[in-house]
């Protein structure tokens, strides 16, 4: 079922001409957002970036190294500092992202502040616990009240006791946009895109890019990314930079797909997932986004008891998911997975939903990765939401259409109907509506197999198939 985006740890952050502090005006509510960080990549050179106290600093394979010189001891006697291409907006959001790592760990510090009163008003004060392995890092904050906020981003790298090496890359700033984009984010990274785009001198390279690569398809997150921040950080801002709506899954429940098995895993119990789930909100931060929120969890909670657990133990992870997203990602969306319309009656659907969070969010999926026709998916959310009328109250929905435009398999085998059968067809591109369902998405990547069956033969589950793909375009087997 799951979708594995591989990210580059390179940045693709455009460079800015650095304004002088008398240049510098405040600008107009962000739309799509501005990169403020001129030279985040350090592709070339260290400008602007500047080096303080007992410091030094060069390029070093595209990153920026930073030698702290002496043992000292504040953290602000070494550093590392760049003006913002453009001032702060006071009271609006931001978020500050870079990889870094050091030669040893400790404890280094990052600030946003005004260069006219740089001690005494920081708008981002805040410890960073660097590693000697390289990690992402995305920091969300709001700028402070000010008069003169021509702005600067430092990195403090004294008080450690010792005299580390520290290599920066891939720094951003960007504000959060005041208003929440409409326009879906086509990611070039999504399996087919990236299939397509090899092969796009051959007719079938360009009618998957044509009918698949091309259009905006959720990215899903799990235990397959090594460092779960950068997957997400890279996302959400590749889409915040178009001003385009990123649309993450979340998919890292423990005894994920319990029903079906082929895309089993997650993580290894409620605490490791509240952890995980803690990392993947706080890495969307307050940037706009849909989420769906762990797909079949709850329809396929009674499946968990093969495993000798407790359904009501799955409700609670789902309950504490849909808490931490409210807290660390408060302009997501999140929809919480309610399988679809020939799975859970709407009375089992209903209480099981309300256990499990629904009433955290902005409302329910259906159908993903599923062939249940829109139509019937419509008129199950509407009797879902009759029943959550009396506790909760009705919620918004959204339906995957992106495998269901010929509606379900059926054959005398039903029990393996689900996994990549033949003769399914894409489904109505994603849209927002004004009534029903509030989108039609493609939460399923259309593509990528079910898992070792049906017509994707030995293909894995999440791995991208052109066959399948093609099969999906032509709607034959």
């Amino acid at each position: 079922m799951r979708s594995r985006l591989c990210l580059r740890s390179g940045g693709t952050a455009a460079l800015a001409a650095v304004l002088t502090a008398a240049a510098l005006v405040v600008p107009s509510p962000a739309s799509a957002a501005a990169q403020l960080i001129a030279n985040g990549a350090f592709t070339t050179s260290t400008s602007p970036w500047a080096a303080h106290g007992q410091s030094a600093i060069s390029v070093e394979t595209e990153r920026l190294r930073v030698e702290v010189k002496a043992v000292v001891a504040n953290s602000w006697d070494a550093m590392v500092a760049t003006p913002t291409t453009a001032a702060l907006n006071p009271g609006k959001s931001y978020t500050l992202s870079f990889d870094a790592s050091s030669t040893t760990a400790f404890t280094a510090r990052a600030t946003v502040q005004y260069t006219a009163t740089p001690s005494s008003n920081q708008s981002l004060s805040t410890d960073v616990s660097l590693t000697t392995g390289s990690r992402r890092y995305s920091i969300p904050f709001v700028a402070a009240p000010g008069s003169a906020t021509a702005a600067e981003v430092t990195f403090q790298l004294g008080g450690s006791g010792g005299k580390p090496v520290v290599r920066l890359d891939n720094v951003s700033l960007m504000e959060t946009q005041t208003t929440r984009p409409t326009a879906l984010y086509v990611s070039s990274l999504s399996n087919p895109a990236k299939w397509a785009g090899q092969h796009l001198g051959t007719p079938e390279g360009q009618a998957v890019m044509n009918a698949i690569g091309s259009k905006p398809i959720f990215e899903w997150f799990g235990d397959w990314f090594g460092d779960l921040t950068l997957a997400v950080d890279t996302y959400v801002g590749a889409a915040q930079a178009q001003d385009r709506l990123p649309m993450l899954v979340a998919y890292n429940i423990p005894n994920r797909d319990a029903c079906g098995g082929h895309s089993g895993g997650g993580a290894g119990d409620a605490v490791a997932y509240h952890a995980w789930i803690t990392e993947f909100a706080k890495a969307i931060g307050t940037r706009h986004a849909v989420v769906v929120l762990e797909p079949d969890a709850v329809a396929a909670a009674g499946c968990v008891t093969r495993f000798g657990l407790d359904p009501a133990d799955q409700y609670r992870m789902l309950l504490d998911a849909t808490q931490v997203l409210r807290a660390q990602a408060p302009n997501a969306w999140v929809y919480l997975d309610a399988g679809h319309a020939a799975w859970l009656s709407p009375d089992e659907a209903a209480p099981a939903l309300v256990a499990s969070g629904i009433g955290n969010t902005r409302g329910f999926s259906l159908n993903v990765s599923n062939y249940v026709t829109t139509a019937d998916n419509e008129a199950y959310a509407a009797a879902v939401n009759t029943r959550l009328a009396g506790t909760v109250g009705a919620k918004k929905y959204v339906i995957d259409t992106s495998r269901n435009g010929n509606g379900p398999y059926v054959d005398g085998t039903p029990g393996d109907n689900w996994c990549n059968p033949p003769g399914r067809k894409l489904g109505t591109t994603p849209r927002q509506q004004s009534s029903g369902a509030e989108y039609l998405f493609w939460v399923k990547v259309p593509g990528d197999s079910d898992g070792p069956c049906g017509i994707g033969g030995t293909t894995p589950a999440g791995t991208f198939s052109p066959d399948l793909a093609l099969a999906l375009i032509n709607g034959t087997p």
